[in-house]
């Protein structure tokens, strides 16, 4: 079993959390994830991290598959313009590597977002370390693990 994995499922343990880990084919986008858990695409919880601009620092936005983060809304939430973490970054301070950031078990604490929309279901699914394998939780759970504020940032759609 991978660090990365070991992380997950020990801060599950330590959350009291019933572990339920999948290892799957391939889980890289939410797509994939959904198809392979046999979920909605908006059930996965994605974990998007982005680079403060001004203080360097890491921001976490765990958003449902199919929604977008805007930009502006994030910026607006972190205080601060956003711009791309790179790869090396990402996985010096969270301890994961892109396609597998879990929402918790990271390395640093990072400040954490934590999309709406996943309150619409029972159980979604998040990356558990790996781009192999995926959690189940309750997301009222996931927000309180991963210290996360129930926000809005996505992009907003527009009705047909």
């Amino acid at each position: 079993m991978s660090k990365s994995l070991r992380r997950v499922r020990a801060a599950l343990e330590a959350a009291d959390v019933a572990i339920d880990i999948r290892e799957t084919a391939l889980a890289r986008t939410a797509a994939d994830a959904a198809l392979a858990v046999g979920c909605e695409v908006d059930q996965i919880a994605k974990s998007i991290v982005f680079r403060g601009e001004d203080s360097g620092g890491l921001y976490l936005f765990i958003t449902a598959g199919a929604q977008k983060v805007d930009p502006d809304r994030a910026a607006r939430l972190a205080g601060e313009a956003l711009g791309k973490a790179e790869a090396h970054l990402i996985r010096e301070r969270t301890g994961f590597a892109i396609g597998g950031v879990a929402p918790i078990g990271h390395l640093e604490r990072v400040p954490a977002f934590f999309d709406r929309t996943l309150l619409d279901f029972e159980e979604i699914w998040a990356a558990a370390g790996t781009p192999h394998h995926v959690f189940c939780v309750e997301p009222a759970v996931l927000v309180e693990i991963s210290f996360a504020q129930v926000s809005d940032f996505t992009a907003l759609r527009e009705k047909m």
